[in-house]
């Protein structure tokens, strides 16, 4: 191991970012900064998971996180297989376990796994051998993804510690707030959201939260605004009067940014809805967004994560 990676990592699977301490957070970035250098090289390929079979699980569509898991897994010399529920046995009914079991009998390494349901991925990582990376369940958790936000953060700012972040957008369907809503006060940033009270979870505020309805309110004096989108599929009803009139209150343009400091960075999760949550000049901006960074980051990221989860195997495979 490096000097990144003396401090242990005492977790089989990584299934959020809540219950991680610092130190186990600042592992996981400083081990991803190496990886950004081998991304960025001409030769890529490496051989630490040579042997290694890592299983992508999706009940959900991604472009983004299952490329990059995709990716990560190849960069290090694994064995990556791609499994979509819509064209697995999960679509003739097969339930969870019954998948997870018959996962479990082809002896992977490790399960990627993105699930529509809160929980899921927790209950099938009780149920295999193997280790497993939550790749987002439901409205709970995503933690690769507040792992990659932290390091494009800190590349920039040099730490989190102090930062004003302000997490603005649809809080209540989304897992990406809360991952990093965990991550963020767990590394001493001040953490606000701003979102219309229809979007606003109960009792957010008990998360160690500012809340804010205002944007602009929520906007003064910020380090960092990460916008999310509407996440229309997860919606029952309706939680908003029209995208016009969410995008005039709560979409960032220009003319509510300039409340936030001077050097104030934008971040995305993406995929972004133009005109919707955000305005492309803003989105743009080679200054001050760090949308683009997040997608490269992401694959350092992920490849930090499948680093330290089967080095954790090979430390029990051993001990056996």
């Amino acid at each position: 191991m490096t000097a990144a990676t003396s401090v242990r990592f005492a977790h089989r699977h990584l299934l959020g970012v809540e219950g991680l301490s610092p130190d186990e957070i600042t592992l996981l970035l400083d081990l991803s900064e190496s990886y950004i250098k081998q991304s960025r090289a001409a030769d890529k390929k490496a051989t630490l998971l040579r042997g290694r079979t890592i299983i992508n699980l999706f009940f959900e569509s991604s472009t983004r996180t299952r490329t990059s898991f995709e990716l990560a897994g190849k960069r290090l010399g694994g064995d990556v297989i791609n499994m979509s529920a819509e064209v697995s046995s999960v679509k003739k009914g097969e339930t969870l376990i019954d998948t997870a079991m018959t996962l479990n009998a082809m002896h992977p390494d490790v399960l990627v796994v993105r699930h529509p349901d809160s929980g899921a991925v927790k209950l099938l990582s009780e149920k295999v051998n193997c280790a497993v990376i939550n790749a987002g369940d439901g409205t709970h958790e995503h933690p690769t993804q507040a792992l990659l936000d932290a390091l494009a953060i800190r590349r920039r700012r040099g730490s989190l510690q102090g930062l004003t972040v302000a997490i603005c957008g649809d809080i209540m369907h989304s897992r990406v707030a809360r991952s990093n809503i965990h991550l963020l006060t767990a590394m001493g940033a001040r953490v606000r959201v701003v979102a219309p009270p229809t979007l606003l979870p109960a009792c957010i505020d008990r998360m160690g939260v500012e809340v804010f309805t205002d944007m602009r309110a929520g906007l003064r004096d910020c380090d960092i605004v990460m916008m999310l989108r509407l996440q229309t599929e997860r919606m029952q009803g309706s939680f908003v009067p029209s995208i016009r009139e969410y995008f005039r209150f709560y979409g960032l343009d220009y003319a509510k940014l300039e409340v936030a400091k001077p050097d104030a960075l934008i971040m995305h999760p993406g995929p972004m809805n133009r005109g919707v949550e955000i305005d492309s000049e803003v989105a743009d901006d080679i200054d001050r967004s760090l949308i683009r960074e997040q997608v490269e980051m992401g694959v350092a990221v992920r490849m930090a994560c499948l680093d330290i989860l089967t080095r954790n195997l090979q430390s029990n495979e051993a001990a056996t």
